[in-house]
């Protein structure tokens, strides 16, 4: 899902965040190698790497939804082809609610900046997901495993639709009332 030192995955802890280190390829990372910020950028005492150059979409979705404890930032294939299109994932199966409904793009804006937090930011609003444009992908939940869950789930669905405009097919969207039963269902679900 991220291969050689593409994306990037953090962890916040109420008064900043840990994140992978950029330039460094997963494979040959340390326990010693992630980053420790405040939410304002400002590197933890005895900092050994430079954080990802993603630090201040990080720091974005943190001051602006406490409730998130990681965030994963991902280039999968179909999903960032998706993004690379402008295009979001409409609601054509119900498991977009697992990030909140119908998964946005984003504006596009440069890598590192605070243009493209802040789009970032702006689209999440009521999601956990969204697509960047011309980039990748965000996804964000409580816990670091449930984050990666929601991006491999956010991948899986950019394959089924992209599945279906290949085959020439309009997919057929869900109703407002059939997500809303759907996430009645997901209330109650695995209990």
């Amino acid at each position: 899902m991220m291969p050689s030192k593409s994306g990037n995955l953090s962890i916040g802890d109420g008064t900043g965040f840990v994140i992978t280190p950029a330039g460094l390829p997963y494979a040959g990372m340390t326990a010693a190698d992630p980053v420790h910020l405040g939410l304002d950028g400002t590197p933890a005492a005895g900092a050994q790497r430079q954080p990802s150059s993603e630090w201040r979409l990080h720091a974005a979705i943190y001051a602006a939804r406490p409730e998130f404890g990681a965030v994963v930032h991902t280039h999968s294939p179909r999903a960032t082809a998706l993004a690379c299109a402008g295009r979001g994932i409409p609601a054509f199966h119900y498991m977009v609610l697992l990030a909140g409904g119908p998964i946005r793009c984003a504006a596009h804006a440069t890598f590192g900046t605070k243009a493209l937090a802040r789009n970032c930011v702006t689209a999440l609003k009521g999601r956990r997901a969204v697509l960047l444009a011309n980039h990748g992908v965000v996804a964000c939940a409580a816990t670091l495993e449930a984050a990666v869950i929601l991006a491999l789930e956010v991948e899986n669905l950019a394959g089924q639709y992209l599945d279906l405009l290949a085959a020439g097919l309009r997919p057929v969207l869900l109703k407002q009332r059939d997500l809303a039963e759907a996430a009645a269902q997901f209330a109650a679900y695995g209990r």
